[in-house]
């Protein structure tokens, strides 16, 4: 369903990942938790899983900011969440068009793909960016976080409603250096 576009800027909080291969599914279990909560109004949270096309559509509806919420290796300990600003300004891909594969859809091939888009349209891209990942014990096939992951989702949801009100992490989730986004 489309909502009518708000007056001023928009915030999507986007859950991604796949539910199928165990704490990939970490965005979409806290982007359903957030959703739950009292949350203002210029902000959408939706799921999109795997699928990185739509999301790449949905964004040109005009959103200033952008909340990926996904599973990021990064080499600390199960559990760990970040805070990852992106550079939206970090240049266009490398090889021209982005390879559409609606399976592998990673968080940095989706903006590759929205600047073709925004190229081609006119639209504009968010103006800001941010990832909170969270370091996953596993990615094998099966459904159901880690214990260390599904203990991190509650203090997702909050860390990403400190972001939506006030624009910046707490102490408590360390703040990755700004550049690419992992997955």
């Amino acid at each position: 369903m489309n909502l009518p576009p708000l007056a001023g800027p928009r915030t999507l909080v986007a859950g991604i990942g796949n539910v199928f291969l165990g704490d990939d599914g970490f965005g979409v279990e806290t982007a359903h938790r957030l959703a739950e909560r009292e949350l203002p109004a210029h902000v959408e949270v939706v799921d999109i899983g795997v699928r990185g096309v739509h999301l790449a559509y949905q964004l040109l509806d005009g959103y200033d900011t952008l909340v990926l919420v996904d599973a990021t290796a990064r080499g600390q300990a199960p559990g760990t969440l970040y805070v990852i600003e992106h550079d939206v300004g970090g240049g266009s891909p490398a090889s021209g068009a982005p390879a559409l594969d609606g399976h592998r859809m990673t968080p940095d091939a989706v903006l590759a793909l929205l600047g073709t888009l925004c190229a081609g349209t006119g639209a504009e891209p968010p103006r800001r960016v941010l990832v909170v990942g969270c370091e996953p014990a596993g990615l094998d096939e099966g459904i159901g976080l880690s214990a260390p992951v599904s203990d991190a989702v509650p203090e997702a949801v909050r860390l990403i409603e400190e972001l939506l009100h006030n624009g910046e992490p707490g102490e408590s989730a360390p703040r990755a250096a700004a550049g690419g986004i992992s997955t």
